[in-house]
């Protein structure tokens, strides 16, 4: 058991550590132009240098809700964490991580609505660039919804003994 628990500890601490990369670093799309590489992210877009991202008026409140997603499921992430610290040791023996699990499962939420949006709204549109694809982060973003979801049930289902 004890084996299973810090499995899920070092997890959760990979989730949180991708969930910080993936909404702090500039490489949800890539593309290569005639100058370089041109990449974009949640907050900047980078073509040799970093200036801020401009969007078109329509697309600024789908991007605001990425931004405000990505952070609300770091947020959640950090606050699962601690929960599960605070529970691994308060709670009797048979008791279960219902708090955590659930913290969890509304982080998994947050970050399928915040990719979901992405997709939705900004795949395949950067401009001056050809041949634009998905950059780390945005898979690391992906692999955050996996890990979040299965940490989420794991924790439902776990029993301290």
């Amino acid at each position: 058991m004890l084996v299973l628990l810090a499995g899920i500890f070092v997890v959760h601490i990979a989730t949180v550590i991708m969930l910080f990369v993936s909404t702090i670093a500039n490489v949800w799309m890539v593309g290569s132009s005639n100058v370089g590489t041109i990449s974009r992210g949640l907050w900047l877009l980078c073509n040799g240098t970093c200036t801020q991202l401009r969007v078109s008026s329509q697309d600024e409140a789908s991007l605001k809700a990425v931004q405000a997603f990505m952070i609300l499921s770091i947020i959640f992430s950090v606050v699962g964490l601690v929960l599960f610290i605070i529970q691994l040791f308060t709670l009797e023996k048979g008791k279960r991580f219902y708090m955590t699990g659930a913290v969890m499962l509304v982080c998994w939420m947050c970050i399928l609505i915040a990719v979901s949006i992405y997709t939705a709204r900004f795949t395949g549109t950067l401009v001056y660039s050809t041949n634009p694809h998905h950059g780390y982060c945005f898979i690391l973003a992906w692999i955050c919804f996996c890990f979040s979801f299965i940490i989420g049930i794991l924790y439902l289902v776990l029993r301290k003994k």
